[in-house]
Parts: structure tokens; sequence; C-alpha cells
């Protein structure tokens, strides 16, 4: 790639270090190949042209978010952004559509909150900073739009933090999907919560990981139709078995068994454990504990785990039976037989450890010892059983332990899946893959030999997604990519997985042979692939062979790759441990089909590991793939940490060095036509002279330069390899002229800067001695001078003494003349007024003794005329009283009648019980006798005359019962005449009785005629039932009755009494009447005035009267309902409903009622009259009416003390309101708020009309969002200008048409939305409210937008933002402070961080000045993301200096080690921002008086208390 460029002294170029991988230099000498390098560590170097790649020398100091917008797309380059990103916490970055992912081994959490999942939603991959959030959106999005299944692959080596990537994932497809709730857990939550126990038994120690997945998780989320999650799985692939019983030293087991070792004493006594040094499964390695961690509290949380995840406690009993049975069963060891060929266990201590795992299983001892120490034949004709030798019956023991453990760890899969819960109707899936990246260590063995593999695999998969993406990328830029070549890696996996001669197969050939030994298996190797080019022979070892990976050559030692690879799967562990009594064993070895039952199977890990491989690349494949490749920076897991060599060998593992390759197969450089231009308008800046458009521009560019190969697409310029620095060269070959040139007239800028200088010096010199000769001859002038000044003021000083002498003489002889005149007309003045005084005394004493006469005899008249007055009132009162008493005599004669009729009716329902009873005693007598009737003929007779008398008398009690009836009805009128029996029952008794005797003569005939008597008897005694019911409801009704005219009685003599009051009252006031003057309120002698008629006392004691009141009270509630419902209008700049409405309620005193329906119809009429919540005009209207009357109520409504309880009584509460009405005459009529004792009712609605004040408020608040947020996503970026005359249209138009600017509109809804206030006369304080919340949103988005994405934090953009908030402030201060209040104030982030956007020469600030003087209120963290994100796009300036970055990265790492460090980005309020005092204090100045009632009220005589 490098041998191509035509390297000059002054280049900026990458050459390769031991230590640093790349370091980059300048280029100071060179010669034919050889290139001498200035490096920036102070070394110089000397290296070939073919070595060395180019640095871009205007790489930004942030990097860049994609790696595909580097200008030198290579291995250095590379890793120089990874590093620049990951020195300011930038640790995402694209590959294109891949993600890479590099550790900060510490907590982020401002990267992870649902601020920034709310920022990704439905956000294009690439708009916003590389995340996560944006790899499981674009999956999202593409399942829901293309109706495909995704699958998100996770991979890295182990601490690259695969799993917390993958948390991450899972809470964003969580938080897309919506919820998707079992026993009460979300799925997210349920499959995390599965981890600890996925990871007690799937994770081991390894060389670079303490906590290394030895499995691959594939876990998918499950998706219905809609889009919402119905389920999840989790699918295990490739669990590394043979670590069970083989590890290397220093790794150590899988963490189960560890953890059991370390268990409370009860368990470690159940199971007979012991130290984890004496378990052969265990002590192969030297490692057994891990810093950090205790394995004692670590099998409490797996315990707890298991529980959340639904394992019972019997379950759980039987996993840790099932693991501490296979470490006993590691310490079974075996020695020779008494027979040939035969084993047996070894000692004592081998016996226990077998006892104890076959009581651990459940099973038999001796059986357990027969299936490790021998083997059943089964052949045609017998069967035979076979003894095993001591390296047998190992390596069966090994594989019962090996078999025991891979079900085991299936089950728990098994059984977490069925607690999440899978959806098999479920139309999509989003898979998460989890899997260990490739490993290369010292000693590496069969283990590795299988995840190297399965990352082969997975490369060749990867490759062929990047292959298919530039494919897409070429296509959809239409240029021609045919030549393009794309090398795979097919043959590496033929060389190991190829049947019949791949290295898989060789391996399950010798294993399969009992005598093949590692020597052999090497042997057999060499042989095969002596000739093949990715298969070597290491010189120093007979049983090494290398493999030359994808990632790099791989070195395996073959010792244990047989022992590791054989699997039996035998007959007699299957049959032993099926038919243990242990039911969870037993659950694990299900019985097999008779026929695979009878013999023992060899099976290969390696051909079983290689068909899962298999069967998880044909679930990719039939998914759409994204990638996310996880990067550790460093070895040590300590944070700010970047070690190059190991982050270039994990790209290289990760397949990403990979894809770079293939994107250099074909075109690596892509720019886009403005950046192209904007970087290499240099070379030809003639051609962007004129109106072209940016496709044109570039091609004159191209071909100016004379490039070759290169294409133009349809949006980007594609550059070949080496094409971008054989630009720079051109490009720094002008630069260097036009410097040279910028040299020569600055040089000539000095000289004649000096020249001026010295010619101006020598003018100062000449000027300062013409100086000194003027100043001495001047001195001489002024002496002259003086000494004249000196003696004109010695004479004027003579002169003016004499004068004064002279003048002080005469002054004292006036002042002598003048004070004798003034003492005469002093003392006559004195005589004067003491002769007035005397006179005006004497005329008062008269006219004082003439108006004490008058007085006494205008008192002594007055009080005559009030005691005829008085005795007036006085014969009233009393014939008011002789009223009172007639009405309570009626009232007790109506009670006693009501008594009366009571009992009349109680009398009359016994007289029907017997009657009922005699009846029912007839009939069954009847009955009796029908059955005897031939044998009692004589006793039938007297039967009937007993009945005949019976009828007599029950018509003789009838009939004073209708008499007593109708005594009643005269009476009473109210009460109707009950008919209790009629004639036709007598005529019905006497036909009974002719029928019985005709029943005598024919007995067939009887029997039929007596059922229809009997049915027609039952019809009527439900008639008199009925009857009897209809008689109890009508006394109910009395009751009723009763009741309403006790009420009416209390009402009179409420009534009677208030008017005895008031009569009292206005006797004690009264003034004299017209006898005395004509006119009422003339102010009479002593300062009294007429009363106000009374109204005659007769009107309010009237029935008819109390009727209409409350008759004309309730159609006034209707009439005031349906003028509410509509729009009212304003008055005097005040809602009139809501005014009007206060007026009645409070004049109909429902504040003060037990209970009433006026204030839920309100409510209603409230709710119904906001649904329609997009019409702006309607809401502010009724937030208007709302908040106005809410503000009455709370200065209306008070509760006091306990009180006497108010009437309940219509008229009581109207004459207790007469009552306070006339207490509160001082106050005023004209006071509109009054406070009155609010009841529950009242009370209740004023908290129901503050819900419906904030529900309006947040409506109105909510539709202007969304007004402002359809402008302010295209105010956040400046729009694309032309640059040098190159308009934006690649498609040919012209580019010269106005676009509208957002802020304008932005400002129109500010406006449209003002004057909806104003015209709804909206109270001020909560529009300031409003506008207020409006203002920290737009400042919430704009700002959030520059911190997330990079393009808004430049200098061009950042003076478009602030011309923007000029046109904001520019609105507050139109709106006056009245609306505006401290909306302004709300964009203090805004307005800093665009004027750190916008200021020159920020390399010169210091930290001091940026926090304290530029950006007081910015965090440390935004001022972070502001500093690295900034680019000058205009003058390609840097940002702040490194140590203000530096002191920054220092107090962001201090900050990170607590807990409350928050996000960078600001959250928006939605919060309702005032209360009730808030608008009632802003309302308190305003008067209500002036409102004017609707017409409509004005005209009714019912509301004629509105008018006063």
């Amino acid at each position: 790639m490098a041998a191509n460029v035509n390297l000059a002294v002054g280049s900026h170029v990458w050459v390769e270090d031991s230590e640093e991988a790349w370091i980059d230099g300048e280029v100071v000498g060179v010669n034919d190949e050889e290139i001498e390098i200035n490096c920036t560590s102070g070394k110089t170097v000397t290296a070939k042209a073919s070595s060395v790649y180019p640095k871009d020398p205007e790489f930004p100091q942030c990097g860049v978010d994609d790696m595909t917008k580097l200008a030198y797309l290579h291995e250095p380059g590379v890793l120089q952004n990874l590093k620049s990103r990951y020195c300011v916490n930038e640790i995402y970055t694209y590959t294109g559509s891949i993600l890479i992912a590099v550790n900060p081994f510490r907590r982020l959490p401002h990267l992870y909150d649902n601020h920034m999942m709310e920022q990704y939603k439905g956000v294009a991959l690439g708009e916003l900073s590389p995340h996560p959030f944006a790899i499981a959106d674009a999956a999202y999005r593409q399942m829901i739009n293309e109706g495909i299944s995704q699958a998100i692959l996770v991979s890295g080596e182990s601490g690259a933090g695969k799993t917390e990537s993958t948390k991450m994932l899972m809470r964003y497809l969580a938080y897309m999907g919506g919820r998707a709730v079992s026993e009460g857990r979300s799925v997210e939550q349920q499959v995390l919560e599965s981890n600890p126990v996925l990871e007690a038994f799937g994770n081991a120690k390894t060389v670079r990981n303490n906590n290394s997945s030895r499995f691959g998780k594939f876990v998918e989320i499950q998706f219905d139709q809609t889009g919402r999650i119905s389920g999840a799985a989790i699918r295990t692939y490739l669990l590394e078995r043979s670590r069970v019983c083989q590890v290397s030293d220093p790794e150590r087991n899988y963490h189960c068994f560890y953890m059991l070792c370390s268990a409370p004493p009860e368990d470690f006594e159940k199971y007979k454990l012991g130290n984890p040094r004496t378990f052969h499964y265990l002590n192969q390695s030297n490692c057994y504990e891990l810093d950090g961690v205790d394995d004692s509290e670590e099998y409490l949380t797996t315990r707890k785990a298991m529980d959340v995840v639904g394992i019972s406690s019997e379950e759980q009993d039987g996993i840790f039976r099932v693991v501490a049975a296979i470490l006993h069963l590691g310490n079974v060891n075996f020695a020779k037989g008494n027979e040939s060929d035969s084993s047996e266990p070894k000692d004592d201590n081998s016996r226990f450890h077998l006892k104890t795992a076959a009581e651990l299983f459940m099973c038999d001892e001796q059986s357990l010892e027969d299936s490790l120490c021998k083997r059943v034949m089964v052949t045609r004709d017998e069967t035979i059983k076979k003894s095993l030798d001591p390296d047998s019956a190992a390596i069966s023991r090994d594989a019962l332990a090996k078999i025991v453990y891979s079900r085991l760890f299936d089950w728990l899969v098994n059984k977490i899946n069925n607690t999440i819960g899978q959806d098999p109707d479920s139309k999509y899936l989003i898979g998460v893959l989890d899997i260990y990246g490739f490993e290369s260590f010292k000693t590496n063995s069969f283990e590795q030999f299988c995840i190297n593999l399965t990352n082969e695999k997975l490369q060749q998969h990867f490759n062929q997604h990047v292959f298919k993406m530039e494919q897409e990328e070429y296509t959809k830029e239409e240029i021609d990519w045919s030549y393009i070549e794309f090398i795979d890696n097919q043959d590496v996996l033929d060389l190991i997985e190829k049947k019949p001669g791949g290295i898989i197969a060789l391996l399950d050939e010798a294993c399969m042979f009992p005598r093949s030994t590692h020597e052999t298996f090497s042997q057999k190797l060499y042989q095969t692939f002596k000739d093949h080019k990715r298969f070597n022979k290491p010189k120093l070892s007979p049983t090494d062979f290398t493999i030359c990976h994808y990632a790099g050559d791989v070195t395996y030692q073959t010792e244990f790759f047989l022992d590791k690879n054989k699997d039996y799967v035998v007959a007699e562990h299957q049959a032993l441990l099926s038919a243990s009594k242990c039911p969870f064993v037993s659950g694990l070895f299900p019985p097999l089909p008779e026929e695979s039952a009878k013999q023992s199977k060899f099976s290969s890990i390696g051909s079983r590991f290689k068909q899962q491989l298999q069967s998880l690349l044909e679930t990719l494949s039939a998914i759409e793939p994204h990638y996310i490749r996880c990067v550790k920076p460093n070895n040590q897991l300590k944070p700010a940490i970047f070690e190059n060599t190991a982050v270039l060998q994990q790209l290289c593992c990760g397949g990403v060095m990979e894809a770079i390759r293939i994107s250099c197969a074909g075109y690596p450089t892509r720019k886009t036509f403005g950046e192209f231009t904007s970087r290499f308008k240099i070379l030809a800046p003639e051609v962007l002279n004129g109106s072209v458009d940016e496709v044109t521009a570039c091609k004159k560019l191209l071909q100016k330069v004379n490039l070759k190969g290169y294409q133009v697409g349809k949006t980007k310029v594609f550059l070949r390899a080496g094409q971008m620095a054989e630009l720079d060269a051109y490009r720094s070959e002008v630069l260097g002229r036009s410097a040279s040139v910028i040299q020569r007239k600055v040089r000539s800028y000095l000289c004649r800067k000096k020249f001026v200088l010295l010619r101006l010096s020598a003018i100062q010199i000449q000027g300062l001695c013409r100086g000194q000769v003027a100043r001495h001859r001047y001195e001489n002038m002024r002496r002259e001078a003086a000494s004249v000044i000196i003696q004109k003021y010695g004479r004027s000083y003579l002169s003016r003494n004499g004068y004064k002498n002279l003048c002080s003489s005469a002054v004292c002889i006036q002042i002598g003349m003048r004070g004798l005149a003034a003492r005469k007309e002093l003392s006559s003045r004195k005589k004067t007024r003491a002769a007035t005084v005397i006179q005006s005394h004497c005329r008062k004493h008269l006219a004082h003794a003439r108006y004490l006469r008058m007085k006494k005899a205008a008192i002594s008249l007055q009080c005559g005329w009030r005691r005829v007055v008085a005795r007036r009132e006085l014969r009233k009162l009393k014939m008011a009283a002789k009223e009172t008493g007639a009405l309570q005599e009626a009232k007790n004669k109506l009670e006693k009648e009501v008594e009366e009729l009571t009992w009349r009716l109680q009398l009359e329902k016994r007289m029907r019980a017997d009657m009922e009873e005699a009846k029912t005693k007839e009939n069954a007598k009847l009955q009796s006798a029908l059955k005897e009737m031939q044998l009692e003929f004589q006793e039938t007779k007297s039967l009937l005359m007993k009945e005949r008398e019976a009828a007599a008398k029950a018509s003789e009690e009838a009939a004073k019962a209708a008499e007593a009836a109708a005594k009643v009805a005269e009476q009473l009128p109210v009460v109707q005449e009950i008919s209790v029996v009629d004639q036709e029952i007598v005529n019905k008794l006497t036909a009974e009785n002719e029928q019985l005797k005709a029943l005598v003569d024919s007995l067939e005939k009887k029997i039929d005629e007596t059922e229809k008597k009997f049915e027609e008897t039952s019809r009527l005694s439900e008639q008199r039932l009925k009857q009897a019911t209809e008689a109890e409801s009508k006394i109910i009704d009395l009751k009723t009755a009763m009741q309403r005219l006790e009420e009416k009685l209390s009402d009179i003599e409420t009534e009677d009494h208030i008017l005895r009051q008031q009569a009292l009252k206005m006797s004690a006031s009264m003034k004299m009447s017209e006898h005395l003057s004509g006119a009422p309120d003339q102010p009479l002698g002593n300062g009294h005035h007429e009363p106000l008629r009374t109204t005659p006392s007769k009107k309010f004691g009237s029935e008819s009267f109390r009727r209409s009141q409350i008759e004309r009270q309730h159609e006034g509630v209707d009439t005031l309902m349906k003028l509410v419902t509509g729009n009212l209008g304003f008055s005097e700049g005040k809602p009139v409903a809501a005014i009007t409405t206060y007026k009645c309620l409070l004049h109909w005193r429902l504040f003060e009622a037990e209970k009433t329906s006026v204030f839920d119809r309100l409510i209603q009429i409230i709710g119904s009259a906001i649904e329609d919540q997009d019409n702006n005009d309607h809401m502010a209207y009724w937030l208007s009416n709302t908040s106005t009357l809410l503000f009455l109520l709370q200065r209306s409504l008070r509760t006091a003390p306990r009180k006497p309880p108010t009437p309940t009584s219509l008229f009581g509460r109207m004459t207790q309101g007469f009552r306070s009405s006339s207490a509160n005459l001082s106050v005023g009529a004209s006071d509109l708020v009054r406070q009155v004792e609010a009841k529950y009712p009242a009370l209740l609605f004023k908290q129901q009309l503050t819900a419906y004040v904030e529900k309006i408020y947040g409506i109105v608040r909510d539709n202007l969002k969304k007004e402002l947020s359809l402008h302010l996503s295209s105010c956040i970026q400046a729009p694309k200008t032309a640059k040098g005359g190159v308009s934006k249209s690649p498609e040919g138009s012209t580019g010269n048409s106005p676009r509208a600017n957002p802020w304008n509109s932005i400002i129109a809804n500010l406006n449209g939305f003002l004057t909806t206030f104003k015209e709804n006369c909206v109270p001020p304080i909560i529009v300031q409210k409003i506008f207020t919340q409006m203002f920290s949103y737009i400042n919430v988005q704009i700002f959030n937008s520059l911190l997330l994405r990079r393009e808004c934090c430049t200098f061009s953009n950042g003076q478009y933002v602030k011309n923007g908030l000029a046109e904001l402030e520019l609105w507050c201060s139109l709106a006056k402070e009245e609306y505006a209040a401290s909306s302004w104030d709300e964009l203090k982030y805004v307005r800093q961080a665009v004027g750190f956007l916008v200021l020159h020469q920020k390399s010169r600030i210091s930290y001091d000045e940026l926090t304290n003087d530029l950006c007081p209120v910015l965090s440390v963290q935004q001022l972070h993301r502001v500093c690295t994100l900034f680019l000058d796009d205009d003058y390609n300036t840097q940002s702040v200096s490194p140590d203000v970055i530096s002191s920054m990265n220092f107090l962001m790492t201090d900050d990170s080690s607590s807990d409350d460090s928050s996000s960078f980005l600001l959250d928006d309020n939605s919060s309702i921002p005032f209360s009730i005092e808030d608008i009632s204090s802003s309302m308190q100045e305003q008067s209500y008086s002036d409102v004017k009632p609707p017409a409509e009220l004005s005209e009714n005589p019912d509301f004629q208390f509105l008018q006063e």
C-alpha cells in the first residue's frame, strides 16, 4: 500500500516499532528506498519505503467516529483513531456497520441511562455517536420494517466486556419491545438473573481472565407481530467439557466446584467435601482462589440466583449432589486386579470416594464400580463381560464425569428457558451471541483448537458479511466493483474439518484405536499435511503443529488431544444413573431405546463440537447479522491504559483488520463531495470559481491532478489505496509554495516596519530638543507676567479695605432706625388681637346655649315616635305567634290521625292473616274429606255447616273493615280507599258449598272441581298478598308525607324565629320614616338616616313562596350549566364563565352544603370540554376559566372550628344566608370574594379543579412542544451552504432556492401561542411557566444534540445556533417580563456551550478561565464532551490545550469512582411548576366586581343578584 506513495522530506509517516507497534514521525531524508525518519519519541530511525505508511496531518485530535472516514485506512491509522478516542472516554467506534467497543474498566453510567436510550430511538445508524444502542436499534428497525430476524454477534477475548455489551443490548431491546412481564419481572431481568447460575457452572479462570465463559451463549429475544417482546430463550453452544477432568496450570476448573468446597458447614458435611487441594479434578493446577472473590459468598449468591430463576430446594440439592459426586468420582484411582487386564479401586481412599459418589448418585456401589471397571460386549449369540485395565477404567471414569456434568449444564439451561417462557408463535427474533474469542497462549491444547475453529467459522461468516456490505455500498453509489477479489479462509476450515482428511477426522480415527498415542497422531498429521500452506511443523518439537489462522500462527501441543477428545457414551453408565433413586439424577439420564442401550458407543468431542458449530452457523445464516467487536485495552484490567500491541493483536483476532483488508481491496478512502472539495480545493482554486455543483467540481479537481483509478459515486468520491497520500503530497507541494510566498511577504513587511520605526525615532529626538528651547523662553515670559499681577493685587487690597470701613458705619445707623419703627407697629397689633378674642368667646357662648335647647326638644320628639312604632311591631309579633300555635295544633292533629291510620292498617293485616289461616285449614280439611268422602259423609255435612258460619263471620268482618276504611278515607284525603274483601269471594264460597252438596251425590266430579277450587284459592291468596303489599307501600308514602310536613313546620318555626330577631333589630335601629321627611335617605338633624323598608313576614311564611324558591334554584342551576358549556367570552380581561359560576355558587350557599350534585356536574362539563386536546384556543379558554375559578375558591373556602350543623333543607340554608348577609352588611356588596366555611363537597371540588388545571396546563404545554419539536431538529445543525460557489445539489438543481429559517418558525409558534393566551386572558403566571418550560425544552434538545452529534460541535454551527438564540432573546424582550419572565435564563447551558464553540483561540484558555468565566454552569463531563467533539470546519484550528483535557480527565476519573456521577445529558422537566398559592398570589391584586354577567342571565329575574 505504501510502496506507491512518493514520500518527500517533511511528510508525516508511521513506522513500525517493537515496543509501541507503530510510532509517528517526520521524513527528514530520502535515499531511494531508504527513508530517514525523525520520530516524535525523539529517536531517529531508518526504514524502507515499503514498510512505512502515510499519516494524516489533519487527523482530528479526538479521532473520527467511523473508521471509513479516515483519510488513510490502514493498521496504524486505525490504532491511532482508537487510542485518541479512548483517551477522551469515547469507547465506541464504527467501522462501517461494525461497532468496536474498547473496555474502559470504569463505570460510565451516563452512557447507558434511559435518556440515552430515548436519544437513539428511531435514529439512523451513524447519525449519532457510536453506541451499542444504535446497533440494537438498527436491528430492531430492520426486523420491524423488513420482517427479517436479526442477530447481534458480540465477540472478543476474555475481559473485553462482551457480557456488559450483551446486557446493554438486551436492555435496549427490552426498552424498544415494551413490557414483557412474567411473574412481575421483564424478560431482560429474567435473562440477567440467570447469569450467576450459568457463570457458576459455565465459567472458569483462564490465563487472561478470572471469569472466562467456556461456552457460547445465544440469547433469543422473541417478538410478536407488533414488535412487542413475547418471550426469550437461551441457547448454549460448545461447552468445554474436557475442563471437568483436565485443567492446565495456572487455570481453574469451573467455579461451582470451588464454591461447593467453600459451602456452609451443614452442606460441607452433607456432601462429605474437603479442601479443593484434595480433589484430583481440582489439584491439577496450583490456582485454587481468585483475588477479590470469596467462594463462600459466591455459593450463597448462586443459591439465591437459583431461587430467583425458579429452581426448587430439592432440585438445588440434586444439582450440588451431582457436583459433589463428580469431585469424589475424580478421586477414584484404579490398580491392576487379580485377573489379567482387570482393574479395581486402588486403595481404601479410592473405595471411600467411590462409596461416597454412589451415595450421592443414590445408586449401588458395586454397580458403579462395575460400570467403571468392566464393559459388556453384546454379540449376536451371547453377551460377554470384559474387564478393563486401570488406564481404560480411568478413561471410563472421566467419561462418566464429563457426560454427567454436560447433562447437568443442559438441564440448567432448559430450566432457565422454561422459567423465562418461550413463545412458540413468535414471528421474529433478535439473537445476541456472546461467545469466546480467538485464543493464542504459550501452551495451546485441544480447547484452544476448538475455540479457534469456532472463530475461523465465524470469521468466514463475518468476511462474507463485510464483503456483502462493501458490495451494497458500491451498488448504492453506482460504481463498478466487478474486478475486486474476495479472499476467503476456506482452506483453513478444510484443513481442520474436511472429511475424511481433516485434522478432526484424523483425531477421531486415532481415538478409536486403543494403542494410538499423541506421537502417532502427530506423525499422521505431518504426513498428511506436509505440503499444506496453512500447516507447519515446528523445528524444536516432535509432536507440536502450527496452523496459520486468519489472526496469526498458533502452535498446538498434542499431548492431551486424544484424552480430551474421547467422550464415550457408555451403556452401563446410562443404565446405572437411569436407575438412581434420586429423581434428579435419574431425570438427567432418561431411558434410551432398547437398541442403543445395549452397547457403548464412541463419541468424539471434536465431532460433536463441529456439529454444534454447524448448527450455530446455520442459525446465523438464516438471519441478518450485526457485529460488535469488544477490545481489552490492557492486560492489567485498569483504566486509562492503552497498550498498542495488545489492542492490535485483538483487532487481528476479532477480524477488524481482515475487514479493513477487504475494504482496502476496493476503495478504502471515501470522501463526500463537500469534504473532498473542502480539503483539496487548494489544488485548483479556479475550478471552484463560478456556479458549479460539487460533483462537477470533484471531477475537475481529480482531472487536474491526473489521478487514475478513482470512481465518483452519487454522494462520495472513492479513491484506491495510496491515492489519498498522492493527493496529500500534491496538496503539501501547493501549501509549500504558498508558504514561500507568505514568508517573502512577511520579510518585506518586517523590513519596512523597521525603517518606519527608525524614522519615527529621529523625528521624536528633534521634537524633544525644540521643546526644551521653547520651555526656557516660556519660563522667562511667565516670570515677567507674574510680577505685574502681584502689583495689581496689592493696590486692589488697599482700596477694598477703605471701602469696607465706610460701608459698615452706614449699615449700623440704618439698623437702629428701622428697629424703633418695628417696635411701635408690634404694640399696636397686640391690642387689636386681644379685642377680637374677647368678642369671639362671647358669640360662641350664646350659640352653644341655643343649640342645647334645640337638641333636647328633638330627642324628646324622637322618643315619643319610637314608642308608637314599637307598639305596632309588638302587635304584629303577637299575631304571628298565634298563627304558629295554630300550625302546631294542626301538626298534632295530623300525627294523631296518622297513628290511628297505622293502628287500623295493622288491625286489618291481622284480620287478613286470620282469614288466610282459616282458608288454609279449610283447604286441608277439604282435601282430606275428598279421600274419605264415602266413609265419612256425615262428617262432611257438619264441616259444611262450620264453613257457612265461618263465611258469615268473614262477611261481617269484611263489612266492618270496609266501613273503617271509608272513615279513614274521609278523614285523610291522601289515603285512597282499599277494597279488602269483595263480594266475589263470598259468592265463590257459596258456590263451593253448593258444589260440595252436589259432590255428595257424585264423588268422581267432586275430585276435579275440588282441584279447580284449590287453584282458584291459591290465586286469591296471591291477590290478597299483593293488596297487603300495596297497603304497606301506602303506609310508607304516608310516613314520607308526614316527614315533609314536619320539615315544612320546622322551616316555618325557623323563619318565625329569624323574623322575630330581625324585627327586634330593626325596631332598635329604625329611623323616623315618611312622617318626618318625604324623601328616603335624607340626613336628619341628629345624624340618623331612614331605615330600609322590610318585606312583610307573611311573604316568607307562605308555602307557595318556599316552593317557588326551591324550583327557581333548580331551574337556575340548569340554566347556568347550559351557559357554562358554551363560550361566554371575557369581560374586562376576565373570564365571564368562571366569575359567573363563582357568584352563583356563593349566592346559593353551595359551598356550605353537606351534599350537592352541582360540583359533579361542573367537573363533568370541564372533563368533556377538554377532550378536543388539539384545539389550542379551546384549551387556553378552559385554562383561563379553571385557573380563575380555582383562585376564587382558594381565596373563599376555609375550614372553620366546629359550629352548629347547617340546615339540610334548602329553605334553612336560604334563611341562614339571609342572617349571614345581614351580618355582612358592613363588608359591602361590591366585594366579590368572601370567605365561607367550606364543607367536604366544596373541598373535593377544589381538589378536582386543581387536577384539571394541571391537566389542561400539561396538554397546552405538550401541544407547544410538539409544534416546536418539528423545527428543533433543523435548528440544531446549520444548513450546508455552498463553499466558493459550489452548490449542494449533486443531481443538477441550482441550489439557489431560499430555505425557510426554522428559527423563524419557532418564533412564529411562540407568537401564535402568546396571542392565544392573551386573547383568552390566561393568567400571566401560567403563561410564564409555560414559556419557561418551553425554553428549558429548547435548551435540553439543542444542548443534548451538541453533545451527541460531532457535526453539530463546529464553529459554523455555533454561529448558526448563536444567531437563532439572538432571535429568541429578541422575542423575550418583546414579550416583556409579564409573559416571558425568566425564560431566557433557561437557555444558559446552550448559550455557554455555543459561546465556547464560537470563541477564537481556544488553545490559549486555561481550565480556570473555562470553568469560572466562560462556562460556569457546565459540568466537567459536559465541558469535556464539548471540547473533545469540537471541530473548526472553517479554519481548522484546534480545541483547548491538552493540559486542559488532562485536567478534565483527572477530575472525571475521581468522579467516576463515586456512585453519584451523573450523565452529561440534560433531562427534560415535565412536572407542574406552579402551585395554587402561586396563582393566588399573582392574581391577588385584580378586581372582579366590574365583570358583566352574560346577557341571558341579565334578563333572568332569578339572577338579579349578579347585577349587584
